[in-house]
């Protein structure tokens, strides 16, 4: 049969394979803190933790109690975002101001600067309520500075313009007070800081502006002193060409007067002749007089009058006849006119040319004197445009500082702040802290939390098998069984007779475990020992022997610990140490119990050499014979720790099961004692693990109630018609 085989606890069986030193290595100083390991803490510390969550609970309430109740006012700002002029009566806002923007005013908000405004326009240093009165103003104006600051909780946005923030205090009227003091000053420190800079800006613009006045007043005079010299006139009304030009200077504006007076003296000259040249050749005019032109318009006036009335008179009506007698008269003056005009006409247009003449040859004279005067000019005036443009220049500098002068003292004055309050703090009505369901709560998990720490760390201080996780992973040995432990102080020995009592099922499993251990099933010879004393290696061996007894089995149960022997036999003349020191048969010294298939081999007298007697070949030859003549020996051995004597019967014996109290054994011990064991050339089938708590906690079905056996007992003469037998455990105090 494999010994790789396995049973589960449910099933009857579970992991059993020998032990393997290499297998330690990797679990020396590892352990996985998983859910079944923090459970099974849980269930150990128990206690613990619930004191742990008792004293949170205790110290919350208490907290709670003690604690000066605190009000919270607060207040919520949103900041303006800056306006970019567009028109001169149009605004326009940045709809997406900078998270930059906001944030600095989230700063500032923070800033002790602000504190300490809001404790001089409030008057903190002076309320009893706010700081005590013992000490100087300086110093209560800084510590009231300080609670100002230490109480304001800003809250930055995640998004948007909104800023919140909230003021702490004892008194809920001074919590409000105090917020909105704060949102006062906040925006009234805004308004004064824009008004300093704009302050500072005009201080600057003033200083510029004086400079550029002086120079452009020192500008206007060097041109007046150059123009008086040179003398020079300029008669532009504004003088900002940046140019002196011909027309500016009265030399100029003759000498365009002449152009233009000759331009016309040609044009009348030319015209002259023209007409007096056509008159002499035609020999008439063609031109009429101004009289004879209004007698033709008289003339035209009646004949439309004579016309528009004959459609209403006849023509021999009075009105009528005086129309064409007039009309007749001016007939007559117009030939008249006409006639005398011819005669003269000739004579006017001779005159007339001979004027034009003359007066353009005057005017030719006037502009050639004009034009020297005007060059000579042009020479001396241009220093004068060199002048004139540095006027033009500072002056136009002026202006322009003189504008931005005004739009800064109009700017600095009026606008919007950059921060505006949304809601005011209303006063609190109920403390925000101490909350006594929260802190409750928080006490109880902190508490569960330091319980849960401190039993870890226990846990882990306490480093011993407790578990069949332990069993694997700590010593590399399957896990035969777990045994329960029961406070309680029943008869062992009448919970093995009974079937379905806690123990016999614990050991039933252990014995149905031990048949899957070895290749040809349950070991012939058996050997329990441990790691040190009162691990409950005698009971288990009683139980064992009993199991396969009552399955009929012939077992023989031997007391091998020759220093405190568990099994007390009816003789002392009898048992191992009487065999080791003669050749008698083993028959001879074995002696029957109450339980039916089972014998005893006492220890027999205790030997001064315990050691020296088990290491001859007799004991060797005592456990070949019992072998040979029972189905099953079962040997009961002392602990492995600090004795030679379990390390020499395991050589002989072979197979060993290792026992192990659970919570009290050790890790590294443990580790040595299998060390020892594997050293001697045993085989260790397995562990078992006794007085467990996890066995009476997680496997209910049959372990419920639990067990103890961490006691000494006794009982004798059970069967007076058999032969009379004490059997006595060994003592433990667990």
């Amino acid at each position: 049969m494999n010994r790789d085989l396995a049973l589960t606890h449910d099933e009857g069986a579970w992991p059993i394979q020998p032990y393997d030193p290499s297998q330690l290595a990797g679990s020396q100083s590892f352990r996985t803190l998983d859910l079944p390991m923090l459970l099974r803490i849980v269930r150990e510390w128990k206690w613990l933790i619930a004191g742990c969550v008792v004293a949170g609970l205790v110290l919350a309430i208490v907290y709670a109690l003690v604690t000066t109740p605190l009000f919270r006012a607060s207040v919520l700002l949103q900041v303006n975002p800056p306006t970019v002029q567009i028109l001169d009566s149009k605004t326009q806002g940045d709809v997406d101001p900078e998270w930059s923007a906001v944030a600095t005013q989230v700063g500032l908000l923070r800033s002790r600067s602000l504190a300490e405004r809001v404790a001089q326009d409030l008057n903190l240093a002076n309320n009893e309520a706010f700081v005590g009165q013992d000490r100087d103003p300086a110093k209560r104006l800084q510590a009231a500075t300080n609670k100002v600051e230490e109480n304001l909780q800003v809250i930055p946005p995640e998004d948007g313009e909104l800023i919140q923030f909230n003021f702490t205090s004892e008194s809920p009227p001074l919590a409000a007070k105090i917020a909105n003091g704060i949102a006062e000053a906040f925006i009234n420190s805004n308004l004064q800081r824009r008004y300093e800079s704009s302050a500072y800006a005009r201080n600057f613009l003033e200083r510029q502006i004086a400079k550029t006045r002086a120079d452009l007043e020192k500008s206007e005079r060097e041109l007046v002193a150059y123009a008086q010299a040179q003398g020079i006139i300029n008669t532009s009304s504004s003088g900002e060409s940046g140019v002196t030009s011909d027309a500016n200077s009265p030399q100029g504006d003759s000498l365009q007067a002449l152009n233009r007076a000759l331009s016309e003296a040609t044009a009348r000259r030319v015209a002259a002749e023209g007409a007096y040249r056509a008159a002499m050749s035609a020999g008439v005019t063609s031109n009429e007089t101004q009289s004879t032109q209004a007698l033709r318009q008289s003339r035209a006036t009646l004949e439309a009058q004579y016309q528009e009335k004959r459609t209403l008179m006849k023509p021999d009506h009075p009105e009528m006849v005086s129309l064409r007698s007039q009309i007749a008269e001016l007939d007559r003056q117009i030939a008249a006119e006409t006639a005398n005009v011819a005669n003269s006409r000739r004579n006017t247009l001779r005159a007339e040319y001979h004027a034009a003449m003359n007066a353009e040859s005057a005017l030719r004279g006037q502009v050639a004197n004009m034009k020297s005067q005007v060059l000579d000019l042009r020479g001396r005036s241009i220093r004068y445009a060199i002048l004139q443009r540095d006027i033009d220049t500072n002056r136009a500098l002026y202006d322009a500082l003189l504008q931005r002068y005004k739009e800064i003292g109009v700017a600095g004055g009026i606008g919007t702040a950059p921060v505006s309050i949304v809601d005011r703090a209303d006063v609190p009505g109920a403390p925000f802290k101490p909350k006594l369901m929260i802190d409750v709560i928080v006490g109880i998990a902190l508490g569960f939390i330091a319980g849960m720490l401190a039993a870890v760390a226990l846990e882990f201080l306490n480093d011993t098998i407790k578990s069949r996780e332990d069993v694997r992973t700590k010593l590399g040995l399957a896990c035969l069984g777990t045994v329960p432990k029961k406070p309680g102080k029943e008869n062992f020995v009448e919970d093995l007779k009974d079937p379905s009592s806690g123990i016999s099922e614990a050991y039933s499993t252990v014995a149905a475990s031990l048949g899957f251990s070895t290749e040809s099933g349950v070991p012939k010879i058996l050997l329990l020992t441990s790691a040190r004393p009162s691990e409950g290696k005698s009971s288990s061996a009683l139980a064992l022997a009993q199991n396969f007894a009552r399955r009929g089995r012939s077992v023989l149960l031997i007391d091998c610990d020759l220093r405190k022997p568990a099994f007390k036999g009816p003789s002392e003349e009898k048992g191992v140490t009487k065999l080791l020191t003669n050749s008698d048969p083993v028959a001879a010294h074995v002696s029957p119990t109450h339980f039916d298939n089972l014998w005893l081999l006492a220890s027999g007298p205790l030997p001064p050499n315990p050691a020296d007697l088990l290491s001859t070949g007799r004991f060797s030859a005592i456990v070949r014979e019992a072998a040979a003549q029972f189905d099953m020996v079962i040997i009961d051995a002392p602990p492995i720790i600090g004795l030679a004597d379990a390390a020499l019967i395991a050589s002989v014996a072979k197979d060993v099961m290792f026992v192990i109290e659970s919570g009290k054994t050790r890790t590294n011990l443990a580790r040595e004692a299998v060390a020892k064991l594997q050293s001697a050339g045993a085989h260790i089938v397995g562990a078992t693990l006794t007085k467990s708590v996890e066995a009476r906690s997680s496997y209910g079905y049959g372990y419920g109630y639990g067990y103890g056996y961490g006691y000494r007992y006794k009982y004798g003469a059970i069967d007076k018609k058999r032969t009379e037998i004490a059997l006595l455990p060994e003592q433990s105090d667990a």
